[in-house]
């Protein structure tokens, strides 16, 4: 989209002009002038979408999903995690981690889960 704003200044500062001459030739009011740039404006944005492949509504695609999608996980966990006291989940959680992470219940005092959480989700958003 943001490769396309110089090509779409181009052709809207042309638009202007075309109906400008043509709105004085036919006698148009200001505000049928703008109708008319209004509608091929629009007409000729989803042309540049359509050619480019890059239609604004497939970069908002990942957010519906990741969304809902994190809420829940958030949920579950904090479900998981909170009320649990001395019951079987909780010493789930304190004897079922892996690597150096063996106390899923304490704190990652290394940090590595955090900052590689925070990479992965840096590569997401660039790629």
């Amino acid at each position: 989209l943001e490769n396309l704003q110089p090509e779409i200044k181009e052709l809207a500062k042309r638009l202007r002009y075309e109906v400008s001459v043509r709105g004085k030739q036919l006698g148009w009011s200001e505000k049928v002038a703008r109708f008319h740039f209004a509608r091929n404006m629009r007409r000729i944005v989803a042309e540049l979408y359509v050619r480019d492949n890059c239609h604004p509504f497939k970069a908002t695609v990942l957010l519906w999903v990741q969304v809902p999608m994190w809420v829940c996980v958030s949920l579950a966990l904090r479900n998981c995690s909170v009320g649990a006291r001395g019951s079987a989940v909780q010493e789930q959680f304190s004897s079922g981690g892996a690597l150096w992470f063996t106390d899923l219940t304490a704190p990652d005092s290394t940090w590595i889960l955090p900052v590689s959480l925070g990479l992965v989700n840096l590569l997401v958003v660039e790629v």
